[in-house]
């Protein structure tokens, strides 16, 4: 059987050698970097304003969908927060706040409001 080589260590400024992936201290560092969907506020509390928000508009409320007749727009899946700062924010449950979108809408939206250029690859 053949071996592998070692490879760096995928994460930018780590030069430790892995036989695939980053290195355990480098996963270690990710797992504690980003918070679980409660600690960011998404809990029972959000479902309950997300689920009551979608009955009241349940079509895509974007710029690309919002100018069609509504028997023509597809239907939201999720909510949108306008000042993207989630369900914490000064704003989070405020329906004033919040827009219905489908799961494309809401993913192209929020990758051109994310930092690191993520709207690039559009």
């Amino acid at each position: 059987m053949r071996r592998r080589a070692l490879q760096v260590c995928p994460t930018p400024g780590c030069p430790t050698l892995t036989p695939s992936g980053p290195c355990p201290s480098c996963q270690a560092k990710r797992k504690q970097a980003r918070p679980t969907s409660a600690q960011a506020g998404y809990d029972a509390r959000w479902y309950r304003t997300q689920r009551a928000y979608l009955r009241e508009h349940p079509w895509c409320e974007c710029a690309e969908h919002s100018s069609q007749p509504w028997v023509m727009r597809p239907r939201a899946t999720e909510v949108h927060h306008v000042d993207g700062l989630g369900p914490l924010g000064p704003r989070g449950h405020d329906w004033s706040n919040l827009m219905a979108l489908t799961k494309r809408c809401h993913s192209r939206i929020t990758a051109r409001e994310q930092p690191a250029g993520w709207h690039d690859r559009e």
